[in-house]
């Protein structure tokens, strides 16, 4: 397994226990149940820690391996692994994917029929799971406590924690009665997870599930196999199937939008020029987000067009692309979107185009926003932070990262350090925009949007201007240096930096306090410089990573050599074919990593197929033979390459 970078444990945290015979047993499942030889730096520690009955908060990037952090816990220690988890359209598919390694794996929700729930229940009370998956409502009745007290628990993950925090990007109210479990099963060992969390946040989290004494284990941030892109927005849509035409054909992906609306239309957008895609969003009846959600989990090269409602918990590896077509509301949101992309840490691509619309339509949303003033505050810093990396010259990497607390070097696989950016002195331009929305109010008593007062810079004589008289303002024409493109972007990071503002529903212009030390020429504004065309920085970031992560070609055989490539290929029509059989999706047979090794090694028996990684015991019974035929005939006499029958844990 590739590893990333070594797990730290903050400052102050409890020390772990000493290590346990039970901790000793953490390899072996990993080996059997898993198919994997090693651990990921960061993995161990934090299994041993568990393992020996401490709490445990873990930061650990999407893709990272969470979930063998509380699996194998679960597994050594004596009693069931209680998992809580919000996601339950999809706890059938996180059952169904640990039931495919051998693991006894059931979950109680809302959506279950009386027969199927004490049916799991009895299995439960009987010890015969190993992990019990249960949505945070259930935890508030007193039937599911009592159903657990009832039972031996052999820890509690708190999967997705960063829910329990009011001020993150995922809030559920559900998630703050999850402290009463320290209160009722004090000597059970808890594991709370999430894949993005400032140091606040992480407090917050801390706090909220009484995890203060437990021991933090935060991971690096950093996902290398990833290219974050923005470019200006000028034709989203047009844009983005560029995008998919020219690096993503036939790949799987998410596109994200701000309202159900665009959702809509740009799936239908995307489906009349040839691209399979579908819409997801909190307006469609439960039924269609189901089938929506399952095609994408189980179908190749599907792109699902969504709102922020659809994604959190989508364990699909495969997902080569994230794309933003808004503006996201804050870097917890977007690392947390955007990790999505790669999970089996091939190239991927996290792409977003941004514009002067966004900034307006955010900063009213938070003018508009329910709550007092330090809630919007809050909001107000979030989207700050946000329009800090769009704006950024230096490496969004190390930007991105920096946010998260992780300082890093330029990583040569973003669009600034591919394609680097050009800054200028926007001083006076800054001051004229300025100059003009201060004498429109302070002269006229009136105020307007960003396109009346950049016609009035260009000395254009419109008739919104004739009606109003604004050609006798001194700022008349006096802006033709740049063209309405380039005031535009001026007007982006003058309001991205708090240098204006919007008001009201008709999201016209006003200074700030800030404004005022531009005017009196006791601040100077250096401007990023958008590229003359956004087609032209991201051809040049294609052409510099084509041997790379950043590469144009991101299929997962794209690397390989030919004869390789085809066995992969061959492997992956095996795959579908199973997995369509099944009615699975085609990465709970095995992930692309596993069958690139395959194709790579052509192991020509069971027991060598067994030293592929991500071939447990369970799937090498279940699929070696199936493999083996794929690959070609075996060597003679190898019938069961010594597949024990069980998993024995």
């Amino acid at each position: 397994m590739t590893s990333p970078e070594d797990a730290a444990v903050s400052p102050g945290s409890a020390a772990a226990p000493e290590s346990t015979p039970q901790a000793d047993d953490a390899v072996r499942v990993l080996r059997r149940v898993f198919g994997y030889d090693s651990f990921r730096q960061g993995q161990r520690e934090i299994i041993d820690h568990v393992v020996a009955g401490g709490d445990a908060l873990v930061l650990m990037p999407t893709g990272g391996g969470k979930s063998l952090c509380y699996q194998i816990p679960a597994l050594v220690r004596e009693g069931t692994g209680v998992v809580v988890s919000p996601l339950i359209a999809l706890m059938q598919d996180q059952v169904d994917a640990v039931t495919a390694l051998g693991v006894r794996a059931g979950f109680l929700n809302s959506t279950q029929e009386w027969e199927e729930r004490r049916r799991v229940e009895a299995a439960f009370l009987a010890g015969e799971l190993d992990l019990l998956y249960v949505a945070p409502e259930r935890l508030r009745t007193a039937a599911t406590l009592d159903l657990l007290a009832r039972g031996a628990i052999s820890l509690f993950a708190i999967d997705e924690a960063h829910c329990v925090s009011q001020w993150g990007h995922d809030f559920r109210p559900d998630y703050l009665a999850l402290s009463a479990l320290q209160q009722r099963w004090p000597e059970v060992p808890r594991v709370a997870l999430t894949a993005t969390a400032t140091e606040a946040t992480r407090a917050e989290i801390a706090s909220r599930l009484g995890l203060e004494r437990a021991r933090h284990f935060v991971a690096g941030f950093d996902r290398p196999n990833i290219q974050y892109r923005i470019a200006p927005k000028k034709e989203p849509r047009r844009q983005l199937l560029k995008l998919l035409r020219t690096e993503h054909p036939d790949d799987a992906g998410i596109v994200y939008c701000l309202t159900r609306a665009s959702v809509e239309k740009t799936a239908a957008f995307l489906a009349e020029n040839g691209v399979e895609a579908l819409p997801y969003h909190a307006g469609l009846d439960a039924r269609t987000r189901a089938a929506h959600q399952a095609r994408f989990l189980r179908e190749d090269g599907l792109v699902m067009v969504a709102t922020i409602a659809f994604g959190m918990g989508i364990d699909k590896p495969d997902v080569r692309f994230v794309a933003h077509l808004d503006l996201p509301k804050s870097i917890e949101g977007y690392y947390q979107e955007t990790g999505r992309a790669g999970r089996d840490g091939l190239p991927s691509t996290a792409w977003m185009v941004y514009g002067l619309q966004d900034v307006v339509q955010h900063r009213r949303m938070i003018d508009a926003s329910e709550g007092g003033e330090e809630h919007r505050r809050r909001l107000g810093a979030h989207l700050d932070a946000m329009l800090a990396l769009c704006e950024t010259v230096e490496c969004r990497r190390v930007h991105l990262l920096d946010y998260f607390g992780q300082r890093s070097e330029p990583c040569g696989n973003c669009d600034t350090c591919l394609t680097p950016q050009q800054t200028w002195d926007g001083t006076v331009a800054a001051q004229k925009f300025l100059s003009a929305v201060f004498r429109l109010r302070r002269e006229r008593g009136q105020s307007f949007g960003a396109g009346h007062v950049i016609d009035i810079l260009l000395g254009r004589r419109t008739e919104k201007v004739a009606q109003h008289g604004h050609a006798s303002l001194t700022v008349f024409g006096v802006g033709t240096e740049l063209n309405e493109s380039e005031w535009r972007s001026v007007v982006r990071q003058l309001l991205a930096r708090g240098l204006l503002a919007v008001q009201g529903e008709h999201n016209t212009l006003a200074l700030t306090e800030a404004s005022g030390e531009v005017l009196a020429r006791r601040r100077q504004v250096p401007l990023r410089r958008d590229p003359e065309r956004a087609a032209r920085a991201e051809s040049a970031a294609r052409a510099a990573g084509s041997g790379g992560a950043g590469g144009a070609r991101r299929s997962a055989a794209a690397d390989l050599p030919e004869e390789a490539a085809q066995v992969f290929e061959r492997l992956r029509a095996w795959r579908g074919a199973t997995a369509r059989e099944q009615g699975v999706p085609a990465y709970m047979i095995f992930h692309d990593a596993t069958l690139r090794q395959i194709a790579v090694e052509l192991p020509s028996s069971l027991a060598a197929l067994g030293g592929v990684s991500g071939v447990g015991e369970s799937k090498l019974a279940k699929y070696g033979r199936q493999i083996l035929d794929v690959l070609g005939p075996g060597e003679p006499g190898d019938e069961d390459g010594g597949v024990q029958d069980t998993l024995g844990f």
